[in-house]
Order: C-alpha cells, then structure tokens, then sequence
C-alpha cells in the first residue's frame, strides 16, 4: 500500500507543479497584460489549486502510513537530513504552500479589481510553488 501511495504522490506532483507553473505565468501575464478577469481566468486559476489540494490529501495518507513519515518523527531522525526532509520539512512547508496558494485564490475571487485579482494569483501561487520547490526531495524523486 506504501509503494502504491508513494508512487501516486509522486504522479500527482508532476500534474500540481505543472498546474500551479501555467496558473502562475497565467494571472502573471493577465496583470501585466491590463486585461479582464474573467470567469475563464478564475477556472484557469483552479487549474492550480485543484492539483495541489488532491496531491495534498494523498500526502497526508502518505505521511500516516509511510515509515518515512510520522513514524520517523524522532530525536534521532532530525539528526539525519534527509530523515528530518521527509518526517518534518517536506510535509511542514507543503502545507504551509497549500495555505499561501488557497489564500490566494480565495483573495482573488473576493476582490474587485482585475488587476488586483491577477496579482493576488501570481503573487501567492509565486511564494507558493517556491516553497514547495524548495522541499522537493529532488534526489529521490528524479531517480
């Protein structure tokens, strides 16, 4: 079940980082471009979040149900890097870019300004995808 989690997660993250790029450079080039935001523009905006939230739900099961995860959650793992990668920093910084990224979004759906709307979604899927670049376990996952 572990293997099948993981390998899942790992899918999925190709589909949420491909998701958040294009939402990213999407409300990046409607701010700078001054044009409307539609509702076209919302829908490519979720195009972003949706990813991200499913790629978070299977990271929690995955977080409870691996060895790497809750049940190497010790004193001993946080001397080890690549332990204390994936028992705190990964999951940890993960969830906080969920947040930034739905904060967003919503932001964005109650202001009234296009170009306010494209910037609240490029800013915050900005700051987002780099966190979670940032705790990519690259060497694992590019094997």
């Amino acid at each position: 079940m572990t293997t099948g989690f993981q390998h899942l997660h790992s899918f999925l993250a190709y589909l949420a980082l491909l998701g958040l790029t294009i939402s990213f450079f999407y409300g990046m080039v409607g701010a700078f471009s001054g044009r409307e935001f539609t509702e076209k523009d919302r829908k490519f905006a979720l195009f972003g979040l949706i990813p991200i939230h499913i790629q978070l739900l299977v990271g929690i099961i995955l977080y409870f149900v691996s060895p790497l995860g809750l049940a190497n959650l010790s004193g001993a793992a946080m001397a080890d890097s690549m332990s204390r990668l994936y028992a705190l920093e990964h999951p940890l910084i993960n969830i906080i870019a969920v947040g930034v990224i739905t904060v967003g979004y919503s932001r964005a759906k109650k202001l009234t300004d296009s170009r306010n709307r494209f910037r609240s979604i490029y800013m915050f899927y900005g700051v987002g995808l780099v966190l979670i670049l940032s705790r990519i376990p690259w060497t694992a996952w590019l094997n």
